[in-house]
């Protein structure tokens, strides 16, 4: 084996697992969430800031280090965002307060920002064309595998330690050795520099960044336009707006002076990059949508809450095989094929959900289905279309899709968490119209004691009077009900009640993902002609 594949076997191996570390960690937070709060004393809506300071963190992290990194070098770039993760991890685990906690997860978050930046990078810059999809599929299985089962890991490890600091310490022993090996192993590859950083350019794109993505976490799903009629939302996002519009003509000006903005405006006068980028913004939409496959599981398969994170683990074999599958589709058949492909399995992965799934088996299949299909779109297909032809910019133009698609994974689940609160807000109404015929149906195929048939005629007879037309009132009545068959019958109809409405929210959720899914296929379709005409233009 020569030195020079040696290396690039050394390289791929440390960006995947550095890629799977930091994946993991994004995700592995939620299993402790509860257990975190309470031993820092916090309430449920302070404690959720450990998981916004890591978004916005990642959000200005993933421009800068993938401007960055082309600049001073990919190697001493990965060892330096490396070596923050691991100091993060080790300062949150040691955080003494929550003050201290918030300041140490945002120093894991501009460490982790750019870890999959770096590593795609390094391929597109060292890897022969006709292997970069193989190794970007590489890549995207471990950002997504990670990604995916971050929470369940988070769980086995809180089972088996009792103690959440784990989940952080063992990120150090892990960032110590990708440092020691990466510095040896990892061959060193950056683009020319034309000038000096461009230190407000930086600044301006960091606080752009951090208005938009700060007013983005304040938009309430159950709420949408109300909340963005708010000033903690359309403030932030106009300052943003703004922000962002003056780095633009900044950076233009910047160019034609020859100098090195941190926001190449050339990119963005690129058709083929900005449907990619939008491209990015639904793909980060379709993964938001996993987070919610294990509460499906709870509240429509009635699967134990404790139980519910293993579930995910076929939906993150299949993502992984799909990444993997869909480098090798773009050696083969080209990017778009691959994302129109994605678009399509996606679809029908996700149109399963709300359309066919009533037992375990069919649920496995379905996630199996989802999980391919957005495998494919996380790794190599939008990696190459976003730095296809580019002579310089390559970290920059992927940080701006990585950036699109933490976009969407920002918007997303507010929009999701919308139809499930709607859903399960109809369980008065749906008590009123269909809890009756509900109970009937089921006293019909029950056979009854005159005992039990005469305290139903009693129980009828309370709700008629209470008007009762929530859950809560069945369950009190329940406990007023001594004949066990009578009590099971009357306990089921309150769940039918509960399932009916799961499965009107979770439908809405997972018919708009197959609306994402689809608009992923026109865009593609869409996309063919613009990348043609572009790749004839530079030919």
């Amino acid at each position: 084996m020569s030195n020079k594949s040696s290396s690039s076997n050394w390289a791929i191996t440390l960006f995947c697992i550095g890629v799977l570390m930091a994946a993991l960690d994004n995700g592995i937070i939620s299993a402790a969430l509860t257990t975190i709060n309470s031993s820092f004393k916090v309430s449920a809506n302070w404690g959720a800031w450990g998981v916004t300071i890591y978004t916005l963190g990642l959000a200005i992290s993933i421009p800068i280090i993938g401007k960055i990194s082309d600049r001073y070098g990919r190697k001493k770039l990965f060892i330096v965002e490396v070596a923050l993760f691991g100091l993060g991890s080790l300062l949150v685990a040691l955080s003494p307060n929550f003050g201290f906690y918030l300041v140490a997860r945002f120093i894991q978050a501009m460490g982790g920002g750019g870890i999959f930046i770096i590593g795609s990078s390094h391929v597109l810059s060292t890897f022969p064309a006709e292997k970069q999809g193989k190794a970007l599929g590489i890549l995207g299985a471990m950002n997504g595998v990670g990604a995916i089962l971050g929470p369940n890991l988070g769980s086995i490890i809180l089972d088996l330690t009792g103690n959440w600091h784990f989940l952080f310490l063992i990120n150090v022993p892990i960032a110590v050795i990708l440092i020691i090996l990466g510095y040896y192993k990892i061959q060193e590859t950056k683009e020319p520099s034309v000038g000096k950083l461009d230190l407000l350019g930086t600044i301006l794109l960091s606080l752009a960044v951090l208005s938009i993505m700060y007013g983005l976490t304040n938009i309430e799903g159950t709420s949408l336009l109300e909340s963005l009629a708010t000033p903690e939302v359309y403030g932030y996002l106009i300052a943003g707006i703004a922000l962002f519009a003056g780095l633009i003509v900044y950076n233009r000006s910047l160019e034609k002076r020859n100098g090195d903005p941190i926001l190449p405006v050339s990119l963005f006068v690129r058709p083929t990059y900005l449907l990619t980028l939008l491209i990015g913004a639904l793909s980060g939409a379709l993964l938001a949508g996993m987070i919610y496959i294990p509460s499906f599981s709870e509240q429509v398969l009635g699967i134990a809450a404790e139980y519910s994170g293993y579930w995910m683990t076929p939906l993150a074999l299949a993502s992984g095989v799909g990444a993997a599958f869909g480098g090798a589709l773009v050696d083969k058949k080209g990017p778009v094929f691959a994302v129109f492909v994605s678009g399509f399995i996606t679809a029908i992965g996700f149109m399963l959900f709300p359309t066919w799934i009533d037992v375990k088996w069919q649920f496995v299949i379905s996630s199996c289905i989802a999980g391919l299909g957005i495998g494919i779109l996380l790794g190599a297909p939008l990696n190459i279309l976003a730095t296809e032809r580019l002579e310089k910019d390559k970290g920059s133009a992927l940080a701006g899709l990585s950036l699109a698609r933490q976009i969407g994974m920002t918007i997303a689940p507010t929009i999701y968490a919308g139809f499930i609160v709607r859903g399960f807000n109809q369980i008065p109404s749906l008590f009123q119209s269909n809890f009756s015929n509900i109970l009937q149906k089921k006293m019909e195929d029950t056979d009854l004691s005159p005992e039990a048939m005469q305290e139903f005629q009693q129980v009828v007879s309370t709700m008629s009077a209470n008007g009762s037309s929530s859950d809560m009132d069945y369950s009190n009545l329940l406990e007023q009900i001594q004949d066990p068959t009578l009590k099971d019958i009357i306990q089921s109809s309150v769940d039918q009640i509960t399932l009916i409405a799961a499965q009107d929210g979770y439908g809405g959720l997972f018919y708009s993902t197959v609306v994402i899914a689809v608009i992923v296929v026109l865009l593609a379709i869409i996309l063919k002609p613009i990348r043609k005409k572009s790749l004839q233009q530079k030919a």
